[in-house]
């Protein structure tokens, strides 16, 4: 099964905090959480101001806005809590798991770091993510070439999900049009 997935999160250069995650399945399945224990005061800091400006204002906050998240919004959970629904959501299906994110080096950590260390990824989610910069390169598909996204829904972790499953099939047309054409495999 090939998941899609997007992380917003903040990073210092020696720690990586997941923010927010959306993940799309290939069978239409979506998952969205934002983690509630994140440290919010890193938001604050003058070093984190792309997170303050682009990602922050897709993010359920109070009334009155401001860096006040509302805990009580239903897309709000623990860490513990996103990585129990991850893990389910990822291994609903007998299927091989196919992870899919573009630049995806630090959305993997983040992923992985739901569950603790690398070694302790529950049994069948795998250990790498593959990256769709990377598989548009091996084409010879350029990233000016991908469909658009709407700026207004940029960083955030589903919404930016869902254009990476738009870029997959795009590539996936790019690739292999006669599977399109004529619905069959070659």
């Amino acid at each position: 099964m090939l998941y899609v997935y997007d992380c917003e999160f903040i990073e210092d250069g020696y720690t990586i905090d997941l923010v927010s995650i959306g993940i799309v399945a290939e069978d239409g399945r979506k998952y969205y959480a934002v983690n509630r224990n994140v440290s919010w005061e890193k938001v604050h800091r003058r070093e984190n101001v792309f997170v303050r400006e682009n990602v922050w204002k897709h993010l359920p906050t109070n009334q009155g806005g401001g860096l006040s998240l509302d805990v009580h919004h239903v897309d709000v959970r623990t860490k513990q809590a996103i990585a129990h629904e991850v893990k389910n959501f990822l291994l609903d299906t007998s299927k091989e798991i196919s992870l899919w994110a573009d630049y995806c080096s630090y959305d993997h950590v983040a992923l992985c770091q739901l569950w603790g260390r690398m070694v302790d990824l529950p049994r069948g989610i795998p250990m790498r993510t593959n990256d769709i910069i990377q598989r548009a390169e091996v084409l010879g598909i350029k990233e000016i070439q991908f469909p658009s996204q709407d700026p207004a829904t940029m960083h955030h972790a589903l919404h930016d999900a869902e254009h990476n499953m738009t870029v997959m099939k795009f590539l996936e047309f790019e690739a292999y049009p006669q599977r399109f054409i004529t619905g069959q495999e070659v």
